[in-house]
């Protein structure tokens, strides 16, 4: 094997690998979209009410949308969290020991994963919205295919070093650029998703949304995948056409 094509070979290695732990820590990680709101009075009835709304199994998307705009929300593909100011619920920290925001975190069931989006979110009369609905299935789906794929092109790109060829890395080129596909794909729907529940659902004043670090690790997963899948398919490609032209050479 060529020196040229063995160092192809393990730059790819190192990149699949690199976009894999993104993407995997992607999908764990509760930071795809965070906001930032103004302090809430503790004391507030409405505040303790949303609290408990939002702890709820029943919360409907309007109902914990709310809770995430108005108390510094997180929201991941299987969890959305909130930060509960100080002295919550009645509760006062002992005198002379400081006092830290506590963060109540619910996850996404399978059942709510899969469920129809309405086209004014809470209203369950208001008609189901296809679009919504689907873009939300795909950003929770893609990732783990995207994933899926990636760790079935290591397999077969394992095969290949025992095999001492790089020609079966083709399919493991093949399967990353897929895998691209999938995360980019997951990426696009999930901005996509965000920005129309916000035309759904208007910020409150003085509160802000931007894409958390979570959501970053996807977008930087993607061309590491990409370049992955060219390095690949690169090596194993012209490995095996320098080495037909070599036996053609001989032979003649």
């Amino acid at each position: 094997m060529d020196n040229r094509f063995a160092t192809a070979f393990v730059i790819a290695c190192v990149l699949s690998l690199i976009s894999t732990i993104y993407m995997a820590a992607s999908i764990g990680t509760d930071f795809w979209y965070e906001y930032r709101s103004p302090i809430q009075e503790n004391s507030s009835d409405l505040a303790k009410s949303i609290w408990t709304d939002f702890e709820s199994d029943e919360a409907d998307e309007k109902t914990y949308n709310d809770a995430l705009f108005r108390f510094n929300g997180t929201v991941g593909l299987w969890r959305r969290c909130i930060t509960i100011p100080p002295n919550a619920y009645g509760y006062s920290s002992p005198e002379g020991t400081e006092s830290f925001d506590a963060t109540k975190c619910m996850s996404f069931t399978l059942n709510e994963q899969f469920m129809e989006k309405f086209v004014d979110p809470g209203n369950h009369n208001s008609g189901i919205d296809l679009l919504r609905t689907y873009l939300w299935r795909c950003q929770f789906l893609l990732p783990f295919v995207s994933l899926g794929l990636m760790c079935f092109g290591a397999v077969i790109g394992l095969c290949a070093c025992i095999c001492r060829s790089l020609y079966p890395t083709i399919a493991t080129g093949i399967l990353h650029l897929l895998a691209g596909l999938c995360t980019l794909g997951s990426v696009s729907c999930y901005v996509a998703g965000i920005e129309l529940l916000h035309q759904k659902l208007e910020l409150p004043e003085n509160v802000s949304g931007e894409f958390g670090w979570s959501f970053c690790l996807a977008c930087v997963s993607a061309p590491l995948q990409f370049m992955a899948s060219a390095l690949f398919i690169w090596a194993a490609h012209t490995n095996r056409k320098e080495y037909t032209l070599m036996k053609a050479y001989r032979v003649a």
